[in-house]
């Protein structure tokens, strides 16, 4: 399956996003698709920056940059993710760069003495922000991108910062699961919202 933009958008404004598999039982293309209950997301409004990473973003260590390489941060999170056969699949890279080319798909990327150290990726429609992925190579490099991330949103007026599901790293920032309903409902007030990343 070829993940064109117009099935990847319309997932999205449906609650929905895929993921690839392509292992012994699975054939190079398959997609699956989820609608997570409860759902995870970043309140705008309710982000937790510790102290140490205050700091870190006091110091000015890492220089952070926005849609300069958006190839290189999938394919590294690909490879720093890479589990058998799931997630960031070359049909995923391929549609999520097809996406960024239109204008819909975003990295923000941490950078030092020139090298790409961290960064994330996500979809941008109106008023929501869909994370998709982070990697980090040194210290607090994607904890720094995701508080630009934030930051932002919330200078662009979005509405919603959607994580999928929740895990230990996001909920430290704030992360908290809302009811599938209260997702949907969330993000049809996100999608009236006149946004733009």
């Amino acid at each position: 399956m070829e993940l064109t933009p117009d099935i990847l958008l319309s997932a999205y404004c449906q609650g929905m996003f895929p993921m690839g598999f392509e292992d012994r039982t699975h054939p190079p293309g398959t997609i699956f698709w989820y609608d997570p209950d409860p759902r995870a997301i970043i309140p705008l409004d309710g982000v937790h920056v510790s102290r140490s990473l205050q700091r870190t973003i006091k110091q000015g260590i890492y220089e952070v940059r926005m849609d300069t390489a958006f190839a290189s941060v999938i394919k590294t999170c690909a490879q720093v993710h890479k589990r058998e056969g799931v997630w960031i699949t070359p049909t995923i890279v391929r549609g999520y760069t097809w996406l960024h080319q239109l204008g819909y798909a975003h990295s923000v990327e941490t950078w030092r003495d020139g090298n790409l150290v961290g960064g994330l990726y996500g979809v941008a429609i109106r008023g929501l922000f869909a994370g998709e992925s982070m990697f980090s190579l040194e210290r607090d490099a994607s904890k720094v991108a995701l508080i630009h991330l934030v930051k932002h949103l919330r200078l662009r007026q979005f509405t919603l910062l959607d994580t999928q599901f929740m895990t230990p790293h996001l909920r430290r920032f704030g992360a908290i699961e809302i009811p599938r309903r209260e997702y949907k409902e969330r993000l049809a007030a996100a999608l009236q919202v006149d946004g733009s990343f």
